[in-house]
């Protein structure tokens, strides 16, 4: 095996493997509106995509669990076909997922997020569930840390949903989830309150995502590429695979 993944496992390979294996990485994603080019599985897919392949850079030490693929999207749901879960949903599913890791001897967890409505829920999983079960919980949000890819391929004042990034790590890591002749830019609505509530602005709050965007997306999805998605993917994994290997406290030469 060049990483290892439960879905893809025996209950055999997953006791020699846990031999090694010094963290479980759950993937969390979401089932929700990506405007007219993409499908609504985008972010559980790029959520696997991503665990799988920090998997093959941290093998053999971390084991990639089947994905959590709802999350909390109750801001997309006037768009057809989102499903949400409640924010207690998701941490119960966390909880029980955990608990039943930790009886084979796992107890150091990182939740691999890729929809940025679930973070605030992540946190607080992270702050209840390991202190409960007396484990280590960490979480990240898939890409986020690719900060110089980013910031030297992305323009829009406004990004982060099926726009030029997101549709670039999709065309890099999964392409089949883009309605390639569809692709366009967010249709902004003019006024709305929106504007007040974007993260950085002095206060937050809950908005639907139709008194943004008409058409469900944000940023410009033309401008995407397949080597945009390529930079950002793989900075993002260096960055990850270096903190990992950090709270883990392994040496360089042991990971593969």
């Amino acid at each position: 095996m060049k990483a290892y993944m439960l879905t893809e496992m025996t209950w055999e390979e997953v006791r020699d493997a846990l031999k090694t294996v010094k963290m479980a990485v759950i993937p969390i994603g979401a089932h929700e509106q990506h405007g007219p080019h993409m499908v609504e599985s985008c972010d559980a897919v790029l959520a696997t995509e991503m665990a799988n392949r920090l998997a093959e850079k941290m093998f053999p030490h971390i084991l990639v669990t089947p994905t959590v693929n709802m999350g909390v999207s109750p801001h997309h749901l006037n768009f057809p076909g989102t499903i949400s879960l409640q924010p207690e949903t998701l941490i119960a599913i966390l909880r029980d997922m955990v608990r039943s890791l930790k009886r084979h001897g796992i107890e150091k967890f990182l939740f691999l997020n890729a929809h940025g409505g679930n973070q605030s829920t992540l946190s607080v999983a992270s702050t209840t569930i390991g202190p409960e079960e007396d484990v280590q919980i960490y979480y990240a949000k898939t890409t986020a840390s690719a900060k110089q890819a980013i910031s030297k391929n992305i323009h829009s004042p406004i990004f982060g949903h099926s726009c030029e990034r997101e549709v670039s790590e999709a065309l890099y890591l999964a392409p089949f989830l883009i309605r390639a002749d569809k692709l366009n830019k967010g249709d902004f609505n003019e006024g709305g309150r929106y504007k007040q509530l974007r993260p950085g602005k002095p206060i937050q709050g809950f908005y639907h995502y139709e008194e943004m965007t008409k058409n469900g997306c944000i940023g410009d999805a033309t401008k995407a590429s397949r080597d945009i998605g390529e930079q950002i993917v793989e900075e993002a994994l260096e960055n990850l695979s270096a903190a990992l290997e950090e709270l883990l406290d392994l040496k360089p030469e042991s990971v593969h």
